[in-house]
C-alpha cells in the first residue's frame, strides 16, 4: 500500500513535467490530438468536401466573379447548357487534405476595378475560416492565383441575337 501512493504521485509529477515541456513549446505540439482524432474514434475529410467548402467560400467574397482557369470556365459554359447538369462548386480549386490539415489552391477570375490584394486577402481569410470552423482541419496555406479579369463588355459579347429564328 505504501508503493501506490508514491507511484502514483511519481507518476503525476512525472506527468506535469511533461506537460510543462509541452506547454512552453507554444504552437508546435505535433502530439496534440486535434477535433477529429479522440479517444472515441477519428474522423476523416474527404478531399472534395473541403474541395466544395474552399469553393464556396471564395465565391462568396465581392469582386470574385468565377473560379477555374480558362479551359475549365469554358467547360463549365458547355455543361451549364446541357439540360439537368449543374456547376461544378469545385472547379478552380485544387487542395491536398492530411489527418489534421489541409492546403487549398485557387485559380480566379476578379471584377475589373476591383482591388486583387484586398480580394486575395478576403478570399484567403473566408476559405480559412470556413474550412476550419466546418471540418475541424488546420488551414495550413491558402494560394492564390487570379487568372483572368471580367471586364462588364465580356457580358455584351455573350448575348448576341440569333441569327436563325
Amino acid at each position: 500500500m505504501t508503493q501506490s501512493p508514491s507511484t502514483s504521485s511519481s507518476s503525476s509529477s512525472s506527468s506535469s513535467s511533461i506537460a510543462g515541456a509541452s506547454g512552453t513549446s507554444g504552437a508546435l505540439s505535433p502530439a496534440a490530438p486535434s477535433e477529429l482524432q479522440t479517444s472515441q474514434g477519428r474522423t476523416t475529410v474527404a478531399d472534395g468536401v473541403v474541395q466544395k467548402i474552399a469553393g464556396l467560400a471564395a465565391r462568396e467574397v465581392s469582386g470574385v466573379y468565377a473560379l477555374g482557369g480558362g479551359a475549365a470556365r469554358a467547360f463549365g459554359a458547355i455543361r451549364e447548357r446541357i439540360p439537368g447538369a449543374t456547376q461544378s462548386v469545385g472547379q478552380g480549386v485544387s487542395v491536398e487534405v492530411g489527418e489534421k490539415q489541409a492546403a487549398v489552391d485557387l485559380d480566379l477570375v476578379t471584377e475589373y476595378g476591383a482591388p486583387i490584394a484586398e480580394i486575395a486577402r478576403s478570399v484567403r481569410r473566408n476559405v480559412i475560416a470556413s474550412v476550419e470552423t466546418m471540418t475541424g482541419l488546420e488551414v495550413t496555406e491558402v494560394n492564390i492565383s487570379v487568372n483572368d479579369i471580367h471586364l462588364p463588355t465580356d457580358d455584351e459579347g455573350s448575348q448576341e441575337p440569333s441569327r436563325v429564328q
